[in-house]
Formats: structure tokens, C-alpha cells, sequence
């Protein structure tokens, strides 16, 4: 069986457009089978892009894990900055290309296997990370997202209080600090400050 989670799929396309409202704004993308949340928008990842500031946000942002794209096409929409796309399930990309084409957007979208193919160092990290790899991989994504962050850069998580939100921000507190800018419906929206 094919996860969302790794780069190749033997999943039969089925795509289909779907419309999607965030802040009172709708936005559409396309969606296909073997990418998260393909009938609708995670009610995580809108629970995160709603708590983000977004006049906070500048610079340069990395949009981890992106999927068919919502979290980085919405960022770039709102926001005077460069975002990176990152995934490595290859359909996802695809789909998270054509949309930044549907909603007029211009982002740098490419694979990477974690951080392999990132170089550069970003102010923001945003990301509705896929909880279903293991914790192992789970920690890696967000603990080293540490190295590619400037030294007052911010990583932003959506973690569900029972895929172990309150352990998870005890561990972030080791290398980050930790505020919780949201709670909703059990999912826990951490804002992760470099120090």
C-alpha cells in the first residue's frame, strides 16, 4: 500500500478539483489519490494557516511537507516573501506545481527526502508534519529543522493532542522556545522560536 509518504505511488489517479475557503479568501487546487487530505482541507493545516500571523511573516519560508500545496500558496498569497515547497511523494509535487499555476502564485517547488536537497536557511518553517512516519522520522523533521532556520527564524507545527501534543512540546522545549498560539478541536498549533 502507498502512504503520502513516499515518493513513488502505485495508487491509480483520480484527480479532481477541490475549493477551499481560508480567512474569507477561496482558493482551489487540485487534489488526487495518495495525497493527504484529498477531499478537503485538513482541519489541522487550517487550524495552523488561521493562528499564523501573517504579518509576521517575511523573508524566506520553507513550506515542509507541502503536499498538493495549500500551506505555501496560501503563505505566498498573504505574504511579501520567497517560499520553498518541499515533499517527496512526486504526485503531490506535481499537483502542488499546477496549483501555484491555478492560483497565481510563483513558489520554488522541489523534492527532498527530509532536508537532503535544502541549502539554504529560512526565517520561517511551516509544516503539517506526517505523524504516520514514526516518531523517528517524526523527530528528525522537526529537530532538525532547527539547522535550517537564521538565528531568530520560527518553525510553526499543528499536532493533534493525541498524537502526543503535550510530550512532544516537553521535547521541543529542549532546543526551541515553545508557545502554543492555538487549541482547537484537540489540535495544538506550536510556534517553535530559534534560540
Amino acid at each position: 500500500m502507498s502512504y503520502y509518504f513516499d515518493r513513488e505511488t502505485d495508487t491509480k489517479s483520480n484527480e479532481k478539483i477541490i475549493h477551499v475557503e481560508i480567512n474569507n479568501n477561496i482558493y482551489n487546487f487540485y487534489t488526487d489519490n495518495n495525497v493527504f487530505s484529498k477531499k478537503y482541507l485538513d482541519f489541522g493545516t487550517r487550524v495552523l494557516l488561521e493562528a499564523i500571523d501573517i504579518t509576521q511573516i517575511k523573508g524566506s519560508v520553507l513550506d515542509f511537507g507541502c503536499g498538493y500545496g495549500p500551506i505555501g500558496i496560501y503563505i505566498k498569497k498573504n505574504c511579501n516573501c520567497d517560499v520553498d515547497m518541499v515533499d517527496i511523494n512526486q504526485r503531490a509535487l506535481a499537483l502542488a506545481r499546477r496549483n501555484a499555476l491555478l492560483n497565481k502564485v510563483e513558489t520554488n517547488i522541489f523534492e527532498s527526502d527530509i532536508y537532503s536537497n535544502i541549502k539554504k536557511k529560512y526565517d520561517s518553517i511551516i509544516t503539517n508534519p506526517p505523524i504516520r512516519v514514526g516518531k523517528d522520522t517524526l523527530y528528525k523533521i522537526l529537530f532538525q529543522a532547527n539547522n535550517y532556520l537564521k538565528d531568530d527564524g520560527n518553525l510553526y507545527l499543528v499536532i493533534n493532542k493525541n498524537q502526543g501534543a503535550k510530550s512532544l512540546k516537553r521535547d521541543l522545549e529542549k532546543v526551541y522556545i515553545v508557545t502554543i498560539l492555538e487549541k482547537n478541536k484537540g489540535f495544538y498549533i506550536f510556534k517553535c522560536q530559534k534560540h
